[in-house]
């Protein structure tokens, strides 16, 4: 039905605050998780993957805002997932 408000935002409406908002969340879980692990990695290994994820903070905005945003977020977040398995801990009762 034309003229309805759809789930898909086009890319000239892109919102980047929520955006910003749903990344930063979505990295500190994993800055969470990590630190919560911290015993099981070795110091190199634990301080490498803090570096990276502070790093992503303090350049979210700007990567917020470039055009493939979406797919390269999607991508470094699976790439922290690997090392946390955040997506592991997700509580069943909360998925639709």
């Amino acid at each position: 039905m034309h003229g309805f408000v759809t789930d898909q935002w086009p890319s000239s409406v892109q919102r980047p605050g929520i955006q910003i908002d749903f990344y930063r969340e979505e990295l500190i879980k994993h800055q969470r998780c990590l630190r919560r692990q911290r015993e099981y990695y070795s110091e190199r290994a634990y301080s490498s993957a803090e570096q990276a994820l502070g790093r992503l903070l303090a350049r979210l905005d700007q990567l917020c805002r470039s055009k493939d945003a979406d797919q390269l977020m999607g991508h470094l977040l699976r790439q922290f997932d690997v090392v946390t398995n955040l997506s592991a801990w997700s509580d069943p009762k909360k998925v639709n």
